[in-house]
């Protein structure tokens, strides 16, 4: 089996990452945060150990700013429900998931204001310039995807992150594909708000996520409860991490991400990169020499992730995906990628592409057997 759909969440996960969440289970396993006993105490450690190891990936200072969401998609609600009111205006990108696009549109209908812009068809890429030329009285906010799902194209979000400060803005960004594959700094790129999962890049298990809050902001909550702090008051505490983290968290999950973390750490994050570029080229030179094979790429293969898209003339995107996992015992994702925005803004919509999207546990005898299949279904492909 050749396992192909690492943009969707990693796997397989590194050995340390199955061992540590046996291993929590059975001797750490108490509830964080609640309680003096050695099992909580162990459980809360272990969560903060990884508090500690995400800060340190994206170069935050406050540890406590690193708040522990179900997901990428829970981490970008409450950052947004968070923030937005109103009569504020938001400037967003035409390539999100709708992770973003779905709380976006529950705000607009409470009115706030979205302005989407799309990306250049050259490069893949939202100029800084539009962004700023797209700023009105009211806006608040500047929210992006710092890569597409789709075609895996690496937006300057650092550019976006001056414009938002010199004009005194919010600046958001969903890292869902970048973490673990791309250098993120919120210091460097004055990001207010990163939204990230922990199951893609970073190795670690379903049900972990990230959103980091800078010290300019300060959400509203938007889920209220036990917190193990302040418990003789009726309000939520207004101190982080608890603020925003009411209710027993994924203590086995956030230990499994932290042994992902610590991989990535030994591992270096330039060698995964490296290794996941080896293996994007290679696909990219096999699938481009197939006739009947359209790929959507940007113009500079060096700003992407892993992420590859094409389709087969012939074929609907979802009958490639079943072959290539019928036939070929080949995972890989078919159709809209939970993303109909870019398939708009990109032309594949209603039928979406094929991604295929390396990772670093990935081999490169997988990708040419990948791209032979691909090959085969090619050649094979129906008339008319």
């Amino acid at each position: 089996m050749i396992y192909l759909d690492n943009a969707a969440t990693s796997w397989p996960k590194p050995e340390s990452v199955y061992r540590t969440m046996d291993d929590f289970l059975r001797t750490k396993g108490g509830n964080p945060g609640r309680g003096s006993n050695s099992m909580a105490l162990a459980a809360g450690e272990t969560v903060e150990e990884t508090r500690r190891l995400v800060a340190r990936l994206i170069n935050a200072s406050e540890t406590n700013r690193v708040i522990f969401t179900l997901n990428c998609t829970d981490a970008l609600n409450l950052g947004l429900k968070g923030l937005l009111k109103p009569g504020d205006h938001v400037i967003t990108d035409s390539i999100r998931h709708n992770s973003l696009v779905r709380p976006l549109k529950k705000l607009e209908v409470h009115g706030v204001k979205i302005t989407a812009l799309s990306p250049s068809p050259d490069t893949g890429v939202v100029s800084a310039r539009d962004i700023e030329a797209a700023i009105t009285r009211v806006t608040k906010l500047i929210v992006v995807t710092h890569a597409s799902n789709v075609n895996g194209v690496i937006q300057p979000i650092n550019e976006y992150g001056i414009v938002a400060r010199r004009h005194h803005l919010f600046f958001m960004v969903d890292a869902a594909q970048t973490l673990g594959k791309h250098p993120v700094d919120v210091a460097a790129g004055n990001i207010d708000l990163l939204a990230f999962s922990g199951h893609k890049g970073l190795f670690g298990p379903p049900g972990t996520g990230v959103l980091f809050i800078g010290n300019r902001v300060n959400l509203d909550s938007v889920r209220e409860g036990g917190t193990g702090s302040f418990s003789e008051r009726e309000e939520q505490p207004d101190i982080l991490p608890d603020k925003y983290e009411s209710g027993t968290l994924n203590s086995v999950g956030i230990s499994g991400l932290g042994a992902g973390l610590k991989y990535i750490f030994d591992e270096s994050l330039d060698k995964i990169v490296a290794h996941e570029k080896f293996l994007t080229d290679k696909l990219i030179a096999g699938l481009s020499h197939i006739p009947g094979v359209n790929l959507y790429l940007p113009e500079d293969l060096s700003r992407m992730v892993p992420v590859v898209s094409f389709n087969i003339k012939g074929y609907q995107p979802g009958e490639v995906g079943t072959i290539l996992d019928q036939s070929f015992d080949i995972k890989v994702r078919a159709g809209l990628q939970c993303a109909p925005a870019a398939h708009k803004t990109f032309g594949t919509f209603p039928g979406g592409t094929v991604r295929i999207s390396p990772g670093y546990l990935n081999l490169a005898e997988e990708i040419d057997l990948t791209v032979k299949a691909v090959e085969r279904i090619a050649g094979s492909r129906k008339l008319g």
